[in-house]
């Protein structure tokens, strides 16, 4: 085995799950429903290295990274969708200090994710205030964060 990565179930949204089509009327489980993980939609920080090239990750090193998002498995779980859709935003802007308009480039995207929310900017800020109680970002003033976990 080369790499293994733990990814804790609360990383496991609606986003990270792609429905497949249902079995035929012909198959033993006719009109089951299968699923794929979207292994792109789990942020970076859930997906925790245990085996990285051939080489056991010490354990410490799993433990720690494992309690840093401990604070996750507060938000309830028809919330945190959008906690983590606006998470997987704020790491794929790659910069540590970002700003509002930075995550309003992804304003499409995170409606598509969420259809029938029609308020995507303000459920943006507002998860981005969840993020900050979390830890995860700091507020500077102005629309302006820190990613600090």
């Amino acid at each position: 085995m080369q790499n293994l990565l733990l990814i804790r179930r609360v990383f496991f949204s609606e986003s990270a799950i792609e429905k497949r089509k249902p079995l035929g009327v012909r198959a033993r489980r006719a009109g089951w429903v299968g699923c794929n993980i979207l292994l792109r939609e789990i942020p970076i920080d859930g997906k925790i290295a245990m085996v990285c090239e051939g080489r056991p990750v010490p354990a410490d090193q799993v433990r720690r990274e494992f309690e840093r998002t401990r604070g996750l498995t507060k938000i309830p779980p028809s919330v945190r969708g959008w906690t983590l859709d606006v998470f997987n935003v704020v790491r794929r802007i790659r910069k540590e200090r970002f700003n509002l308009n930075d995550l309003y480039q992804f304003e499409n995207e995170l409606q598509s994710h969420h259809p029938d929310n029609r308020n995507v900017r303000p459920k943006i800020r507002q998860q981005l205030q969840v993020l900050r109680d979390l830890g995860i970002l700091k507020f500077t003033g102005r629309g302006e964060y820190i990613l600090t976990a």
